[in-house]
This record gives C-alpha cells, sequence and structure tokens, in this order.
C-alpha cells in the first residue's frame, strides 16, 4: 500500500512537471512597416497591440506587446544632425541608433480601431509611463521638409503624452536610442467615452538595441546636401536607368506572403468619378484570369474599394505646399515653392503609395512586378523620390530624365514616396505594370494616373482625356519619350534636390537623444503633444 502510494506520488509529481508549459520564446517582429502601437476599443475596454506588416494590411490584431521583442535587426546607427530643427535630439554629432532603417519601412502609431465619434474629440492620449534600460528613449515622427516632431521621451525637457487622432495610422514613427542595451518601454493608451466613463490600457515593449556604431559614410553633414544615391549602392527599391534593364529586388523572406485580406475589398464599376484630396490610397494590379489591370485602390472607407484609374483625380491643395529653406539651395531659392505629398501620412493632404498586395497578384505572380513610367504631361517636373532615417534619398522618377523609366516591386510589397511637383496645374503621369504568372504568360498594363496641382487647378477637368492607353489587360502602353520638363535644369539639379531633401525630410530620420537614465518614473500628465 505504501510501495504503490510512493509510486503515485512520484508519477504525480512527474506528470505535473512534464505538464507545464515551457515559457513561450518572444516573437522576433520586424519594425519595418509594423504599428508599432496598435490601440482599439471594443465596447468599453481599450487594447494596445503591436501588429507585423503583415498583420497591419490583413487589419489583425496583432501581438501582445509582451510576448515581442523589437531589435537588435533591421534598424540603424547614424548621428544627430547640426540645426535648430533637431534640438531636442541632443548635441549634434550623438551617436544614435533607429528602430527602423526608413527608406519605404517606416513604422506607424495606429489608432483604426477606434470609429470617429466614440471618444470625446476624437483623440487617444499616448503615454510613455516610463523606461527601463541603460540609455535614453525617444519617440517622433518625420513631419515634412526640414522638421520633426518628438512625441514624447525620457530626456529632459521631453513631453511624455502624444494625442492621437482615432481612425488613422500615424506614420514616419521613430523610437530611437543612444545607449545599446535592453530596454523596457512601458506605454499607457487612455481616452473618455462619449458617456464620460474613462478608459485605458497599459502595454511594456522590449527592445534590444545593439552597439552604436554608425557608418561615417552614412552621417549626414552639418549642412543639408546629400546628394543622390551613389550609383551600384543597393535600395529598397531600386529605379534602373533608361537604357538599362531594370534591377532585381531582394526577395521577400519566408512566410512574408499574406494571405487574402480579412476585410475584402470591393471594385467599383466604371463611372464612379471621384477627387481624392485626403485620405490613404494605393495603385496597383489586380489579375483576374488572364486580365492583368491596374487600379486605385480607396482605403478611405473599411473595407477599401478598388477604383478604375479614370474615374480618380488626386487633388494636391495649396495646404501640400513647401518653402525651400535657407541652406537648401538644392531644392531651389530660399522662399521658392514646391508642391509635396510626403512619404509620411499628413492630415488633409492625399498619402498615395503603390502595392502588390492583391491577393490574385500573390498567388498569381511569380517574381517582381514591374512599374514603368512611360510619360508625363503636366506644367512642370514631377520627381518620386524615398528618404530614410538619416537622410539618405533615393530619386525613383524622375520627369528631366528620358523615357521609360523602371522600377522592380517584390510581391507584398507596400510602399509610400515623396511625390514631387515644381508648378501648379494638371499632371497625367502614364503608368504601366508588367509581370509574369505563375502558368509563365507575360501580363502587363498600361493606364494613366492624373493629379490635380494647386487649389487654382480644377480636378474636374483631369476626368476625360489622357496622354496615353487607359485600359486593356495586356496593352503595352505609350511611346517611349526623350528629354525632361519644360523647365531648365539649373544648378545642381533636381535629383540632387530630391537627395537633399531626403537630408532634411529625413536627416529626419536621424535619432534622437539627450542625457543617460536608467529610469523615467510616471509621467507628467499636464504636458502633451498633439498629432493633427
Amino acid at each position: 500500500m505504501r510501495a504503490g502510494a510512493a509510486g503515485l506520488a512520484v508519477a504525480v509529481l512527474m506528470v505535473t512537471a512534464g505538464g507545464a508549459p515551457a515559457a513561450a520564446e518572444p516573437v522576433t517582429l520586424s519594425a519595418a512597416g509594423a504599428d508599432l502601437v496598435s490601440v482599439a476599443l471594443d465596447g468599453d475596454s481599450m487594447s494596445l497591440r503591436a501588429r507585423d506588416a503583415v498583420q497591419a494590411a490583413r487589419d489583425e490584431a496583432g501581438h501582445d506587446p509582451a510576448a515581442v521583442v523589437l531589435g537588435p535587426d533591421g534598424g540603424l546607427a547614424g548621428r544627430v544632425p547640426a540645426g535648430k530643427d533637431f534640438a531636442f535630439l541632443g548635441s549634434p554629432g550623438r551617436a544614435v541608433w533607429s528602430l527602423s532603417a526608413g527608406d519605404t519601412g517606416f513604422p506607424a502609431l495606429d489608432t483604426t480601431g477606434i470609429r470617429p465619434g466614440v471618444v470625446t474629440d476624437d483623440t487617444v492620449a499616448l503615454t510613455l509611463r516610463s523606461v527601463e534600460g541603460p540609455g535614453t528613449f525617444t519617440a517622433y515622427t518625420l513631419s515634412g521638409l526640414g522638421t520633426a516632431t518628438p512625441l514624447f521621451g525620457s530626456g529632459p525637457g521631453l513631453t511624455r503624452t502624444a494625442q492621437l487622432p482615432v481612425g488613422t495610422r500615424t506614420g514616419g514613427a521613430v523610437w530611437a536610442f543612444d545607449a545599446a542595451g535592453e530596454y523596457r518601454v512601458t506605454l499607457t493608451g487612455s481616452a473618455t467615452l462619449r458617456s464620460g466613463q474613462e478608459v485605458s490600457a497599459e502595454a511594456t515593449y522590449r527592445v534590444r538595441v545593439p552597439t552604436i556604431s554608425p557608418s561615417e559614410q552614412a552621417s549626414p553633414p552639418a549642412v543639408p546636401g546629400l546628394a543622390a544615391r551613389p550609383a551600384g549602392q543597393p535600395a529598397a527599391q531600386t529605379r534602373a536607368t533608361p537604357d538599362a534593364a531594370p534591377r532585381a529586388a531582394a526577395a521577400p523572406k519566408p512566410g512574408a506572403v499574406a494571405p487574402p485580406a480579412a476585410k475584402a475589398a470591393a471594385t467599383t464599376p466604371t463611372g464612379s468619378r471621384q477627387v481624392i484630396a485626403d485620405g490613404h490610397v494605393d495603385m496597383g494590379p489586380q489579375l483576374v484570369g488572364d486580365n492583368w489591370t491596374i487600379r486605385i485602390k480607396d482605403d478611405r472607407t473599411s473595407p477599401p474599394v478598388w477604383r478604375e484609374t479614370a474615374d480618380v483625380v488626386l487633388q494636391l491643395k495649396d495646404n501640400a505646399k513647401i518653402t525651400v529653406p535657407a541652406g537648401a539651395d538644392f531644392l531651389g531659392k530660399p522662399g521658392d515653392t514646391v508642391w509635396l505629398l510626403p512619404q509620411s501620412q499628413q492630415a488633409g493632404i492625399v498619402w498615395p503609395g503603390w502595392n502588390t498586395q492583391h491577393e490574385s497578384v500573390v498567388s498569381g505572380v511569380k517574381g517582381n512586378v514591374t512599374w514603368t513610367l512611360r510619360g508625363v504631361d503636366g506644367p512642370g517636373r514631377f520627381a518620386l523620390f524615398l528618404t530614410g532615417s538619416f537622410g539618405k534619398a533615393d530619386v525613383l522618377f524622375d520627369s528631366v530624365e528620358a523615357f521609360p523609366q523602371r522600377l522592380e516591386i517584390p510581391l507584398n510589397t507596400h510602399a509610400h514616396g515623396n511625390w514631387a511637383f515644381s508648378e501648379p496645374g494638371l499632371y497625367r503621369l502614364t503608368v504601366q505594370m508588367s509581370g509574369t504568372t505563375t502558368a509563365g504568360k507575360a501580363v502587363t498594363d498600361t493606364k494613366t494616373l492624373t493629379l490635380a496641382v494647386g487649389d487654382r487647378t480644377d480636378p474636374n477637368s483631369g476626368f476625360g482625356g489622357s496622354n496615353g492607353p487607359d485600359g486593356g489587360g495586356d496593352g503595352d502602353g505609350g511611346a517611349d519619350q526623350g528629354g525632361g520638363g519644360p523647365l531648365p535644369r539649373t544648378g545642381a539639379g533636381w535629383v540632387l534636390t530630391a537627395g537633399a531633401a531626403g537630408v532634411v525630410l529625413v536627416a529626419l530620420g536621424v535619432v534622437l537623444v539627450l542625457s543617460t537614465r536608467r529610469r523615467v518614473g510616471p509621467a507628467d500628465p499636464t504636458t502633451s503633444q498633439t498629432i493633427s
């Protein structure tokens, strides 16, 4: 009896020990294209989650931040640039590390899980409660030419609370650190329901920062003036010269292909005309059988709607104008004006991008999709360029160069860049997208993307005529054109302009910081930064 009882006890202990679940390994989450903080409301319950790029594209709930680790791979080391615009980052030349390398992959802060009209003032407060780690943490957004907006940070003088508008993704987010080691960053989201009830949620993010060793070649100059990317230097997406075959982009990581989105997008019938002056849109292909068609994905509604390009005019109002700052001669003379749709979303300005994420493309195409700019019809110069966290710029398309100009885009890509126009008026971009189906058939389509620039330009005049074919699943597109736009090339030219704009736009992506702190205590609720 005793022996049997003892054996039973041992067996119970063994079963208990064997049945205890092992601590789950944290998921390494890439910051590129991710929603670092995704705030949502379910009734009167608020949550903070972290969504990788695929989860964000599928509008999934994402991860519990406690179950993920950010870094040390995928970030970028650099130095704080000189200039008053970045004084909040600390002394010029200080070595810092950004969680994201930038280019097209800046992360975001997401509040699309809260509908407008649900909380007071349609805003959510995101507060930095504490930071544990060997150095200082600062979060900020890239907010236009020559400026960056601090959100919150652990350094002296920095705000601790940011007010985020609901129903938006605040892009161009930079998380920066000034010392190597492991950090735990605790954030609190809070809001007041229309009923007066206070709701909140808290989450702790784990970040691993590697040894910070900036490349001196990658550091921005004291006075912004960085030239365009040197020949042969890789970029996230690379423009080929007009006479060369497009260069292959890096293949997506295994497992990066997203299954069909949880909220399927509808396709509108031809004739549903839309002038779009605000919100998020993407241009991308769809494949139905052998019919390959470029359409516009309108993300202003949920679920989104795919529209015919002939039925859409993108409008840049005068709130998209920027004035060339002093010392930025590469953009023109101080005081000159350029209309700019920035790489990061800004309220009141349309935010166009491009994607190869439609499920028919992801499952039905092999290899990259080639985006070709075949021509530009407009009163001024057009350029599309990328900017990175430390001011590097990569000019993708430039209307002063010979056509056609080509860009390779991997499958399951969603990207944004800076769209710049030198004069007001109506612009028609003849764009072509090509690919190869899994059955080996080459498919291509050519459409016209129309943009109305300036308040005095009637966007409705953009419907109708075009400078090239606007249909057909296998059309060959417009004829190659030589030469550039009507504006003369002056000084260093637009390519240098765009490259240096990257410095101003995201010397922006340079990172932060101030004195080293072990821990920051509870935030001061009286200070906050409002994001509009």
